[in-house]
């Protein structure tokens, strides 16, 4: 049953085959005048193509010159911040030398504080000790003063 299957498309196919001849058309004076309306309206199309890339071209050179522009205002921002990072750095090392310079005050002051109280006590010192021999010296005349500095343990 295939056998008869497979003769029978092919009797079909060589049938339609058979009839198909080639034949040329004719080139009509309205087919003419067809192309030369589709060319002229493929050179308009080609005309507005050429018009669109320039436009392109046109956007692509406004968007190279914004970025060259905003380059340059990063740049001038750049520099900006760096004077400003500089300028903090002086004022930074400013404020240490003020501080270093307080503290030294602050520290030669209590330095002299220090200095002046022990010279200052030094002659009152060698004083109450030269006062203190007097009072013991007499004592050793005086007896009722010799008693009172016993009972305060001076003696």
């Amino acid at each position: 049953m295939s056998k008869y299957l497979t003769w029978l498309v092919i009797c079909v196919l060589l049938s339609i085959s058979l009839d198909v001849f080639a034949e040329e058309v004719p080139f009509t004076l309205e087919d003419r005048d067809r192309l030369i309306r589709v060319e002229v309206k493929l050179e308009d199309v080609d005309k507005r193509f050429e018009q669109i890339d320039k436009r392109f071209e046109q956007i692509d050179k406004r968007f190279i010159e914004l970025r060259e522009d905003m380059n340059k205002r990063f740049d001038s921002i750049d520099k900006r911040f760096e004077s400003i990072e500089k300028r903090f750095d002086q004022l930074v090392n400013i404020f240490i030398g003020i501080v270093a310079a307080f503290a030294g005050i602050v520290a030669v002051t209590i330095g002299f504080a220090i200095w002046d109280r022990r010279t200052a006590l030094r002659p009152v010192l060698e004083r109450s000790e030269r006062w203190e021999m007097a009072v013991r010296e007499y004592a050793k005349q005086e007896p009722r003063l010799a008693e009172v500095l016993k009972s305060l343990g001076l003696m």
